[in-house]
């Protein structure tokens, strides 16, 4: 699990990233990572985050780092499967974002089996939340990129299948 809002610490160079989507200050990207934006009947999917992982407490989108080898929906899928033990569809790419300090993310809609059955990874997840995305936006510990993104939804800017894929 990376946190979009944690200080990358000590890192491995990477090229920068063509482009600045959010408009945020250019530097060398040091993470790469994916969350997964799942809807069901007007409401998203979100963790809060276990007290041994970056930035305790908070709330925020599912997902993680992308590993050496893996494309970008493998990584989601993995991240799910080790955050919440369940198989999801990566469906499309929603938005992608440079965080100030070098965290590039790939915010993907996604889709839950109909089976599907949450089961929280403890080392990682505290809790499982559905909430609306007005509701979502004003949580006080809401990770700030998860509200950048939740802003450009709510304006329009983002178009994000409410009901699920």
């Amino acid at each position: 699990m990376i946190s979009a809002d944690d200080n990358p610490g000590a890192h491995s160079d990477s090229p920068n990233i063509d482009g600045n989507p959010m408009n945020q200050p250019t530097g060398t990207i040091r993470k790469r990572g994916v969350v997964a934006v799942i809807a069901e009947e007007g409401k998203l999917l979100l963790i809060r985050r276990a007290a041994n992982v970056p930035a305790p407490g908070k709330w925020c989108f599912p997902g993680g780092a992308i590993e050496p080898g893996e494309t970008p929906e493998m990584a989601l899928i993995r991240e799910l499967r080790e955050e919440l033990g369940v198989d999801i569809k990566p469906t499309r790419v929603l938005w992608e974002s440079v965080t100030p300090w070098g965290v590039f993310l790939m915010w993907w809609q996604a889709s839950l089996p109909s089976n599907a059955r949450l089961t929280p990874n403890p080392k990682e997840v505290a809790e499982v939340f559905w909430m609306k995305p007005h509701d979502l936006v004003a949580a006080r510990d809401l990770l700030d990129s998860n509200r950048q993104f939740l802003e450009k939804v709510l304006s329009g800017e983002i178009t994000l299948d409410l009901d699920g894929c």
